[in-house]
């Protein structure tokens, strides 16, 4: 019989927040586009730029995982004038720097899904991930079984975010 802290023995995890996603009306249009055009506290953008901007993702990986976008609504990095790809690269950057100051993470998962193949989201409006991980983060659980454990709301970490940038 398996121990009960046994990686293979599959548990419930209860995430009733997730409730309001699943049963809520989804966004017809671009979310990226929509809320970059806004400066409204509950859409979780941390820093607006002149060209890119930086927000929470609503539906993390882990807590405080970032995503840096081009204002322009474009599908690929080779599709950016050269402003916005060194403004992108350089809040990629500060994203990590601020995540590293506030929330004090071992690593970080950086990168890009560019694609449906490669697992894009939101396929039509790049966007890079910045995602601040913790040795033993329980955040293997999206391979193991679709679940995810985020220990903070967003509304806290935006908050938290929001002041670090300035």
């Amino acid at each position: 019989m398996p121990e009960a802290n046994d990686l293979n023995v599959q548990r419930p995890l209860w995430a009733p927040w997730r409730i309001a996603y699943i049963r809520g009306e989804k966004p017809k249009g671009c979310f990226f586009c929509e809320k970059g055009g806004r400066d409204r506290i509950e859409d979780h953008v941390v820093y607006k730029g002149k060209r890119c901007f930086v927000l929470l993702n609503d539906f993390p990986y882990n807590s405080g995982h970032l995503l840096v976008a081009p204002y322009r609504h474009l599908a690929d990095l080779a599709l950016l004038e050269p402003e916005e790809l060194q403004e992108l690269g350089e809040l990629l950057i500060k994203a990590e720097t601020v995540l590293r100051e506030t929330m004090r993470p071992d690593g970080f998962n950086i990168g890009f899904n560019i694609g449906h193949a490669a697992g894009a989201g939101v396929k039509d409006h790049v966007h890079g991930h910045v995602v601040p991980r913790w040795v033993g983060d329980t955040n293997f659980m999206p391979v193991l079984n679709a679940g995810h454990c985020i220990p903070e709301a967003l509304d806290a970490t935006a908050e938290l975010l929001r002041q670090a940038w300035r």
